[in-house]
């Protein structure tokens, strides 16, 4: 009997309900980081093997009739972090860390006018992470890295004194705009930790049971 709370390995999949869609299930790929919805696509139980054993999403292309890495042409591939089925085992979640642009056209999503709302948060890590690696004198987020956690507290406690000054002195878009500052700066802290915006919203989501 497979564990429904636990990812899916190898041994799970003839326990999806391949006879139930004719041999393909639908596939959602999320970026593990953001949240982003990244793209949709089919995968065979050959495919899914195929991705477990390689590290990287693998479907079913329908219009070549055959397994079509992600990526194979054009480099951009999709690093397996996680498969889920969903309650029906009639389709799979897939958590991925992009190697670059997902969409053909060069964006990063298939879908457009996302994330929405707290998402954004993990779009927000994404991008301090690759800015990390920039030149200090092109990058405030690479200096402030650069000069260490002392620094990024310090800048955290400042920002934290002004959305409270905010709150008291300027109207709600004033409020949006230092809340947004310290919300960088939190971001900047965890990157520099090692840490993501999950280790901080899964604490939530246990003190809350969701």
């Amino acid at each position: 009997m497979r564990n429904r709370n636990a990812p899916l390995s190898a041994a799970d999949l003839d326990s999806l309900a391949w006879d139930k869609v004719n041999g393909l299930l639908p596939a959602v790929v999320q970026d593990d980081v953001s949240g982003l919805v990244l793209m949709l696509g089919y995968v065979s139980r050959e495919s899914l093997a195929a991705t477990i054993d390689s590290g990287f999403v693998t479907f079913y292309s329908r219009s070549k009739e055959r397994l079509w890495m992600k990526g194979e042409t054009s480099g951009n591939r999709l690093r397996l972090v996680e498969l889920r089925a969903d309650c029906d085992d009639d389709a799979v979640l897939i958590l991925a860390d992009p190697e670059g642009p997902t969409c053909h056209t060069g964006a990063a999503s298939c879908f457009a006018h996302q994330p929405a709302g707290a998402a954004w948060l993990g779009v927000l890590s994404r991008i301090i992470a690759d800015r990390a690696d920039a030149s200090e004198a092109e990058s405030y987020t690479a200096r402030l890295l650069a000069k260490g956690v002392e620094k990024i507290a310090q800048k955290i406690g400042e920002e934290g004194v002004e959305v409270s000054l905010a709150a008291v002195t300027r109207d709600n878009a004033g409020i949006a705009e230092e809340a947004a500052d310290l919300l960088y700066h939190l971001s900047v802290l965890l990157q520099a930790k090692g840490m993501r915006w999950d280790d901080v919203t899964q604490i939530l989501r246990e003190r809350h049971k969701i």
